[in-house]
């Protein structure tokens, strides 16, 4: 049987650790000090039972039971909890958790309680469990064909009649989540959210376009309702990302052939779409325009535009920017593109004018113009310079 442990505690993880393994050689036991690790571990490895903590920083150990039940339903679930948050033990079970633990955790119970679990566990059916991991690994293959088709990529003479029967019509749901830092645990979090509300408001599927877009596919019931899935969507996402996101969705499809051009137009209007995002207040709002500039220096970057991604008033929102940054917000994305231009021209043999485009600057006169003026000489002088330090 494999457990995972969650818990920052370090003196409790290594605790629970060695009672376990001491009781039951058997049995491999595996740790993670927060919710990330823990996603990395169910993602990757069959994870039997999970003993959590309810409080950690981030997300907390129901948040973590929330999103990951849907792909992971064979696993067991124990709380763990001081008697002060008793009342979310109480609600762990509520949410499927099958026992929970109090702490200071007692060796007996500990061992007693791992001694059910193994032996429920033990009862699954082998064949069932076979089944389960084929079906598994079908979803990912179908996740995968669908990702390829729906960026217009060749398939490979792989026949799509199975698909067409089995969904007629369908929407399409595209979940965008903007930042310049690493982005699994939101992709996870995305991808559980999805498949859960789309189960039950029809049948479907989720599929990861790249790294930080996911495309879903809901055929709803004939009572299901297109605007009230994006508003639960959008609720829950809200709820557990702590990064700004885009949602869209297309108007009902019933030829597939159309899901290719489908999704570039849903890409291309994301260009034009403001972001929702989980944070209010001043310094937030400034964090989440930070995240986007510096995702986004590449492309135009006014004022307005990101202004509007925080639900800002331009004015209020400039003001805002520079008594938060100590920079003007010009003049803040001008450093941002010339600090990246500058590490082009450097560490590539790419074109002065290349790089300009790179950087968000079309016109490379005006390219020059500005890096002279703020670094002291042209790029490809500053080229050279670089070229003779080496």
């Amino acid at each position: 049987m494999n457990i995972l442990v969650v818990d920052d505690e370090p003196i409790i993880r290594s605790g629970i650790q060695r009672t376990i393994e001491r009781a039951f050689p058997q049995h491999r036991v595996v740790l993670a000090e927060g919710p990330e690790e823990a996603v990395q571990r169910l993602k990757n490895e069959l994870i039997d039972l999970v003993l959590t903590d309810v409080l950690m920083p981030g997300m907390n150990g129901l948040e973590l039971m929330e999103v990951s039940r849907t792909l992971h339903p064979e696993a067991k679930w124990v709380v763990i909890s001081a008697y002060s948050e008793f009342e979310y033990a109480k609600k762990a079970v509520r949410l499927g958790a099958r026992d929970y633990l109090l702490k200071p955790i007692g060796k007996d119970i500990l061992v007693e309680l791992v001694k059910k679990m193994s032996e429920e566990i033990a009862e699954r059916n082998v064949r069932a469990k076979e089944s389960e991991l084929l079906k598994h690994n079908l979803r990912f293959l179908r996740e995968a064909v669908f990702a390829r088709w729906a960026s217009g990529l060749d398939l490979g003479g792989i026949d799509l009649a199975s698909f067409t029967e089995a969904y007629p019509d369908f929407h399409l749901l595209m979940v965008h989540v903007e930042s310049d830092t690493d982005t699994k645990l939101e992709h996870f979090i995305v991808e559980n959210v999805m498949n859960e509300l789309i189960a039950s408001a029809g049948d479907g599927f989720v599929a990861s376009i790249d790294a930080k877009s996911l495309l879903g596919l809901a055929k709803l019931e004939e009572s299901g309702s297109p605007a009230r899935l994006i508003e639960e969507l959008r609720s829950c996402l809200k709820r557990y990302l702590k990064k700004p996101f885009q949602l869209l969705i297309s108007g009902k499809i019933d030829d597939p052939a159309q899901v290719p051009a489908e999704v570039r137009r849903m890409r291309e209007s994301s260009e034009y779409q403001v972001y929702d995002h989980y944070a209010s207040g001043g310094e937030q709002a400034v964090e989440v325009a930070l995240q986007y500039i510096r995702a986004r220096y590449g492309s135009e970057l006014s004022l307005e535009k990101v202004a509007s991604v925080v639900y800002l008033n331009p004015a209020y929102f400039s003001q805002l920017f520079k008594q938060k940054t100590g920079q003007g917000f010009k003049d803040y994305v001008t450093q941002i593109r010339l600090d990246r231009a500058m590490e082009m021209l450097g560490e590539s043999e790419l074109k002065v004018g290349d790089i300009a485009e790179r950087v968000g600057y079309p016109d490379v006169r005006h390219f020059s113009q500005v890096f002279r003026k703020k670094i002291g000489c042209t790029p490809s002088e500053y080229r050279e310079q670089e070229k003779s330090k080496c």
